[in-house]
């Protein structure tokens, strides 16, 4: 071996050491643990038992609600995110007075964690001191005070509308940029060609940022379907574990239970529907033609 590479393979050795013992070993101690009664109270039982906290997982009423919940979870806030963060990129994409401040609001909430996000949310779904149901009955909108966090049927929707909040500035951000790198003479070539608005936002703007589209899309929805720390705030998966999504279930087995059997097994099938999703997603889209046009 070369001096040079010896170089590089020792300059490498930090950071691969990094990532075995952080990233690697935890991962197969994880899934190891899947297959174990491995419960924190009870060490002295480990034992493999195979599939069981599987088995056991699609059994329980409160894992399928779960798993419901992050469908739910993942389309609406990422749709709703993504539309308005496109909105917002193509509003701020334009010279007007005031933009860096207008900017500043709509980047305000990606400089926040989730978990305060949720306690800021939670304190506005408030049905006795919150601002929204305030808001709510000095327009004449309700006449008695929701429970948006104690009634199972707001509840969802509410962690929903915190998080979309919570992810547009991403999307505006991201999609901003690609926007500003669309070359200025696309745009009047099709206004020679007689293309409007629409036209040139279908046939211009949005070929040219869908690697982008692709990308941010893709990587948004694995953090929102990983990502428990916003329901944890507002609602810590209640009424009832009503608003559980599976990695906030995973963390509740860990936390409460002690149960790092079964929150592994929950781990493992997170990985496995990611993996799923991921390959799905890039067949659909057909990624390696995105931005031709």
């Amino acid at each position: 071996m070369s001096k040079q590479r010896r170089y590089i393979l020792l300059s490498l050795l930090p950071a691969l050491a990094l990532l075995l013992v952080f990233t690697f070993y935890p991962f197969l101690q994880g899934v190891v643990m899947a297959f174990q009664n491995y419960v924190l109270f009870d060490l002295t039982n480990v034992q493999f038992i195979g599939l069981q906290n599987f088995e056991t997982a699609f059994r329980d009423a409160k894992f399928l609600s779960a798993l419901e919940n992050s469908g739910y979870w993942v389309f609406f806030s990422l749709a709703l995110q993504f539309l308005i963060g496109l909105s917002l990129a193509l509003t701020l994409r334009k010279k007007f007075r005031g933009r860096g401040i207008y900017q500043g609001f709509v980047f305000y909430s990606w400089a926040l964690s989730g978990f305060l996000i949720g306690l800021i949310w939670k304190w506005m779904f408030n049905s006795q001191i919150g601002v929204i149901n305030d808001l709510l009955m000095r327009t004449g909108l309700i006449d008695t005070r929701i429970g948006f966090l104690s009634d199972p049927k707001w509840a969802m929707t509410s962690v929903i509308i915190a998080n979309v909040w919570y992810g547009i500035a991403f999307f505006a951000i991201m999609l901003l940029a690609a926007l500003q790198s669309v070359p200025s003479d696309l745009y009047e070539a099709a206004e020679m060609d007689g293309a409007g608005g629409l036209r040139k936002f279908f046939n211009v703007t949005f070929p040219y940022i869908l690697p982008t589209v692709i990308a941010t899309t893709l990587l948004r929805a694995i953090w929102i379907f990983n990502d428990p720390s916003i329901i944890y705030g507002l609602t810590n998966g209640g009424p009832a574990g009503t608003t559980h999504i599976l990695s906030s279930l995973m963390l509740d087995k860990i936390i409460y239970g002690g149960d790092y059997g079964m929150a592994s097994a929950i781990g493992v099938i997170m990985i496995i529907i990611l993996m799923l999703y991921t390959v799905f997603y890039l067949f659909a889209t057909r990624s390696e033609k995105a931005g031709d046009f």
